[in-house]
């Protein structure tokens, strides 16, 4: 019996029944979903066909949901990017709109209640640390 596991993670590109259907017969033993992407709808709608599929080709496939856990995500941007210089200002904001070169929104709207004068928020899983200066109802400085 192998005891190694072969995980496929599934998304855009894979998501059709036929894909996945060629993925289960190629070996794949366990298929993970990103919770960090998608809806849960959409997620709910794969596990549906993991499960119909499964059961058609009698294969015991795994179905792993990967709950990273709460990641705060930046909007959209006027041109889809920034470029942010050291030392420069930018505000984060709870308020939903198109970001800049100087503001961004923000997820998670409580944001600005949770961190203060002091705190660091890195962005960009770690790459970028902004320092914050001051906090209002709504924008983080």
């Amino acid at each position: 019996m192998r005891k190694t596991k072969i995980v496929c993670t599934l998304g855009p590109a894979s998501s059709s029944e036929v894909t996945i259907a060629e993925m289960m017969k190629a070996g794949m033993n366990v298929a993970r979903l990103n919770f960090s992407h998608g809806t849960h709808e959409a997620h709910m709608e794969q596990i549906i066909k993991i499960k119909k599929l499964r059961n058609q080709l009698g294969l015991p496939i795994a179905i792993l949901l990967d709950t990273k856990g709460p990641e705060i995500r930046l909007g959209d941007f006027e041109n889809n990017k920034i470029e942010l210089t050291e030392g420069q200002s930018f505000t984060l904001t709870s308020r939903q709109l198109i970001g800049n070169e100087n503001l961004g929104s923000v997820t998670f709207e409580n944001l600005p209640k949770q961190v203060t004068s002091g705190s660091e928020i890195l962005i960009d899983d770690g790459k970028i640390k902004l320092s914050v200066t001051d906090v209002d109802e709504t924008e983080v400085y």
